[in-house]
């Protein structure tokens, strides 16, 4: 008899997170502010859609829903986009654009350890994090969990010891960024658990009781969260404004293939062109898959 290989039942090791797409009402305003207060640039635009990213890599796609209303109050979704920036000096950089042009969409910081935070909301609602990572030999972990904190960071103290003449003048603006990570309102921690960890493949990396989740791919701090702090007890989501879809990126075909056949021995449907993977969470919201430059 011949030896079935068993199909993975963890992630690939160097998955990573593709863009975020958000349903606009105001395709103008929002691309507007993607790229002049969070520095981002044009990629592409053409018709209801609009794409921003940094060095060639897309961060955020716009598409114009302007059907679409808010959603109500307590209703799952995004609770934020988290933009990493490779250097402090890019962060800075960003960090003084929000400054100098939305003062009021910032929301807080913090140093959590692991990263440098700041949080603002975008003109639609839609939760930002911009962060820096520290090197992963300074991160610690403790029975399988990853420590983090959330300490004091005060941003003009990290203007004035990372802000350089070269971030000021805008010139980061051609540094490399992209998603970091994605955290979700959803209505339960345990569902999420099941979802995103025994049936998609993430590692807990940390948990906060029936709160907060944080999970990952090879041992980064996380690549997602779903927190209740909002939410808790939402259903599956209504069409919307807000989230539109979250990417993930896959290194090669057989990681693809193997997430595929691990969603179906969960029961759930996966929508799979030959290219990507598209399937939903237990809230709806919409997550795709795919293999970066795969034809």
């Amino acid at each position: 008899m011949h030896e079935v290989a068993a199909v993975p039942d963890r992630l690939a090791a160097d998955t990573s997170m593709g863009a975020v797409t958000l349903l606009v009402g105001d395709l103008d305003g929002m691309t507007a502010f993607y790229r002049d207060v969070i520095t981002l640039q044009v990629l592409t635009a053409a018709g209801d859609e609009v794409v921003l990213g940094r060095a060639g890599r897309a961060v955020v796609v716009l598409r114009h829903e302007p059907a679409l209303r808010h959603a109500t109050p307590g209703a799952a979704g995004l609770f934020h986009t988290a933009i990493l920036f490779e250097t402090q000096e890019a962060l800075a950089a960003a960090l003084y654009s929000v400054a100098q042009h939305a003062p009021q969409t910032f929301t807080g910081s913090a140093d959590h350890l692991v990263s440098q935070a700041f949080y603002l909301t975008d003109p639609e609602g839609n939760g930002i994090e911009l962060y820096w990572d520290r090197a992963r030999t300074e991160w610690s972990w403790t029975h399988g969990s990853i420590e983090m904190a959330t300490l004091y960071l005060d941003p003009n103290t990290f203007l004035r010891e990372h802000l350089t003449e070269r971030a000021a003048s805008g010139a980061t603006g051609q540094d490399a960024a992209s998603v970091g990570h994605v955290h979700l309102s959803v209505g339960d921690v345990a569902s999420a658990r099941a979802f995103y960890v025994d049936a998609l493949g993430f590692d807990q990396t940390a948990a906060m009781g029936d709160q907060a989740l944080f999970v990952s791919a090879g041992g980064y701090h996380h690549h997602m969260a779903m927190n209740v702090w909002n939410s808790r007890g939402a259903g599956p989501r209504m069409p919307a404004l807000g989230l539109g879809r979250v990417d993930l990126a896959l290194p090669d075909a057989d990681a693809l293939g193997a997430l595929a056949e691990r969603l179906r021995h969960h029961g759930l449907e996966v929508r799979d062109d030959g290219r990507t993977l598209s399937f939903d969470d237990p809230w709806r919201n919409l997550l795709q898959a795919t293999v970066p430059g795969r034809g």
